[in-house]
């Protein structure tokens, strides 16, 4: 596996409870299966939810659909700060021009080949239509998709997912809907 250029950025470890118990770099926490803080970043509007693929050679899920944007926030760094500095490197939405509302968070384990995420995973919604510019380095296709085909694309084809994804989109789509 290839791990990208911010591989030294330094992770954000923490308890089951979310506190921070310390900090290591990004291949590091990945290798050594270390509990660490991430987000997931959910964009929609009228009635239908940015996707991206993953840039195949992301160190895992190189290929698989996932959310606009996910990424952990750096040693130091606020989750808010973190959404809105990453949501403009991956996606060019100029930071401030939009407010993400943090959802909720769950834990899950997923192991890849030689490495694994370990992650609390902070779930972000937006509403937003402005101009978007994905980074080639993140993300290989970008698709606007109804939530209805997004539920028959998740029952239907979960093995195009990635894990957080499966995890997280059928809670998103519950709050967008009800």
């Amino acid at each position: 596996f290839v791990m990208e250029k911010n591989a030294n950025d330094k992770l954000i470890w923490v308890d089951l409870f979310d506190n921070e118990i310390g900090c290591g770099e990004k291949l590091e926490t990945h290798v050594k299966n270390q509990l660490h803080r991430a987000f997931s970043l959910f964009i929609v509007h009228d009635g239908k939810m940015l996707i991206q693929k993953r840039a195949l050679d992301k160190y895992h899920s190189g290929g698989l659909w996932a959310n606009a944007c996910c990424s952990h926030p750096r040693w130091g760094e606020t989750l808010s700060d973190a959404v809105q500095k990453r949501m403009e490197e991956e996606l060019g939405i100029p930071q401030g021009s939009c407010t993400p509302k943090e959802l909720f968070s769950f834990n899950y384990f997923s192991q890849y080949e030689g490495l694994s995420e370990y992650e609390i995973d902070h779930v972000f919604l937006v509403d937003y239509q402005g101009k978007i510019k994905a980074d080639p380095d993140e993300i290989m296709e970008l698709r606007w998709i109804s939530l209805e085909d997004l539920q028959v694309e998740l029952q239907e084809k979960p093995q195009s997912f990635s894990t957080w994804f499966l995890i997280a989109a059928p809670r998103v789509i519950e709050y967008i809907t009800n």
